[in-house]
Order: structure tokens, then sequence, then C-alpha cells
């Protein structure tokens, strides 16, 4: 059985909900650690998904993970605390009075960090956690083919970029598609062939390669990374087929998920689904948000799956999740029982 470094996942990642009051400048606690990247969702409304990171600074303003749009200053986050953050005078969009909000939450090196040389473009800043196997990482394009340090001393299974000065998808690389292959965060397509994201090249233990996309790489616009390692006990970055059945697919990770993202990949185009332990605290866990739209809750529909201790189950027979024979890739986070040794230990 695997090692793992991570006795505590809250120490590193965790979801916290919270009743808008309306009332800003506001301050979130209860998050555990200081959180260097921040995901938020008004679970009532139709609103954007708000993302803000510490590498990019207060004054960088909010990305949105269901747009293409460039980097929005009009909304601030105001500090990054030690147990959470304040929201900034702006944000109201995730603070309306009496309404429900989901924030996600991401330890990377507790502060914005420094400039990584690794690569043939040096980064703005990076911030790194090689624990959790996350860093984020600001840098400006050149326009042609290039590498970018990541910071985590082993190569990262997905790297997610957005262009932060024109409006532009998301890109993702994620190992189980190729490094000649992509996936928008922002939309509903399925795995889409092309060297110019990713050079084609898979991450190394160092650095991560970029074509000349505008996605990725056009000269001289800003751009930030986000990058992730699996860690044995805490994240698992995989797919799977799906069956089409009631009785759905049991997906190993070797820990309870306490966040999971998912997305077909192959056949028609469906949206991204994402649920956590805080939202459904108890099985079926049925209340997914999409990253890609800005639909709350109630919009979307019942996508049941089980969250156990081991891995996840999906129990409904929804073609987005769970269609027979299509392909799926998935990311999550989560906590294992650790026994003697840090060793993870079976389920109880």
């Amino acid at each position: 059985m695997a090692y793992t470094t991570i006795n505590k996942s809250t120490d590193y990642f965790n979801t916290v909900t919270f009743t808008g009051n309306g009332s800003l400048p506001r301050a979130i606690t209860g998050v555990g650690h200081q959180p260097d990247f921040v995901w938020l969702k008004d679970r009532d409304t139709a609103y954007n998904h708000q993302l803000y990171d510490i590498v990019r600074g207060t004054s960088a303003g909010v990305l949105y993970s269901n747009t293409s749009s460039a980097e929005d200053s009009t909304y601030q986050m105001s500090s990054f605390d030690s147990d959470g953050y304040t929201m900034g005078s702006q944000m109201g969009a995730v603070n309306e009075n009496n309404k429900k909000i989901v924030s996600w939450n991401w330890k990377a090196g507790g502060g914005q960090g420094s400039s990584n040389t690794d690569g043939s473009i040096n980064t703005t800043y990076t911030s790194v956690n090689t624990t959790a196997g996350f860093s984020i990482s600001t840098y400006t394009g050149t326009g042609s083919n290039a590498t970018i340090g990541h910071g985590l001393g082993v190569a990262p299974k997905i790297v997610i970029v957005k262009n932060r000065t024109v409006t532009k998808s998301w890109g993702m690389y994620n190992k189980n598609i190729g490094a000649g292959n992509y996936l928008a965060l922002d939309t509903t397509a399925t795995t889409a062939s092309t060297s110019t994201l990713w050079n084609s090249t898979d991450p190394t233990n160092t650095v991560f390669s970029i074509g000349t996309s505008g996605w990725t790489n056009a000269s001289g616009q800003n751009y930030v990374a986000y990058c992730f390692a699996e860690k044995a006990g805490y994240s698992k970055f995989g797919s799977y087929v799906g069956n089409g059945n009631a009785d759905g697919s049991f997906i190993y990770t070797g820990f309870k998920p306490a966040w999971l993202l998912v997305k077909q990949t192959t056949g028609s185009s469906q949206n991204w689904y994402l649920w956590d332990n805080k939202r459904d605290s108890f099985n079926l866990a049925d209340t997914p948000l999409k990253p890609d739209e800005n639909l709350a809750e109630s919009g979307i529909g019942s996508y049941k799956i089980d969250m156990l201790s081991n891995g996840f189950k999906f129990r409904g027979t929804e073609s987005q999740i769970n269609a027979s024979g299509q392909t799926y890739i998935y990311m999550a986070f989560g906590q294992s029982l650790v026994g003697s040794n840090n060793v993870p230990c079976t389920a109880r």
C-alpha cells in the first residue's frame, strides 16, 4: 500500500459553505488553512463561478470558470487570511443576503512565491506546495514553443491555463487524454486534438510545455497556470468507462472523495459536473454544480453518485456521467484513513 504524506487533507483542501449577509467586506473563516486558490459559487442564483488566487494577487481580480472572459478587475479579493479570506467590497455575487454560497479552497505555497527559472520562460511568480502536489504560476507568453517551470518536483497530471489578458477558453492538459489533446473547462466540448496548446509534449518533473496557441502562449499576454500532481491518500486524477446502469461503475481512488469533478471526453458534448461532501454530506450525493455554466443547483437536476470510503460509484443512468462505453476523466480530492507509518488503511 502506498505511503501518504498527508494525514489531514483539510490542511491543503477544504470546502466551506456559508450564507450571504449582503455586507461587504466580509471575512470568511473555518477553512483550516490560508487558501491560495479560492473558487466561489452562489448555489441559489445563476451567477458566474468566481476564481481568485494569491499569485495573481488581490488587485488582479476574478476569473470565471464558466466563461472565456479575460481577468475582471471589477471584483477583487481583499485578502487571503490564516484561516480563510476576506471578500472585497464588490463581491456581492457571492454574498447576497440569505443566499447559499460554496467555497472550494486549496493551499499552495502560502504566499505569492517567486520566479521559477526552470523553463525557457521564467514565471513571474510560482507558489508551490510539493506535499499536496499543487502549484500556481503566472507568466507572460512569447508566441513561440516554450516550457514553464511548475516547481512540483514530479510531473503534474493536470495543467489548467487561462489567458488573463484577452478572451480565450480555459485550456486543460490531462495525462489521461495526452499532450496532443486538450479539454476546455468553460465548454461542453469533448477531447480535441492540437499541437499548439501543449506542443504535444507531456510535462516533466520540472516543466510543462506550451505551444503557440493564444490559449496558452500569445506574445505579450499574461497567463495563470494551475498544476496538479497526484498524492496517495489525497488526490487522484484518472478516467473511467461508463456502463449505463443504475448499478454504475465503481472508481477506486484510495480515499473518500471530498471534491469530485467529472467530464465526458468521448461521444457527445456534455457539461462538467462537480460534487463535494459539504453540500452533499451523505449518500446519495445528487446536487452537482456545473463549472462551465452559471446555473444554480436547482437548475441542474439530480446526477447521483455515492462517495465511498475508497472511491466513488455512479447510481444513475444519466449519459452525462455514465453512458455505456463512453470515457470520462475525473479529478478527486479527499482523505484516506491513515494507519501506522502513514499508510492508507482499508475501509472500516
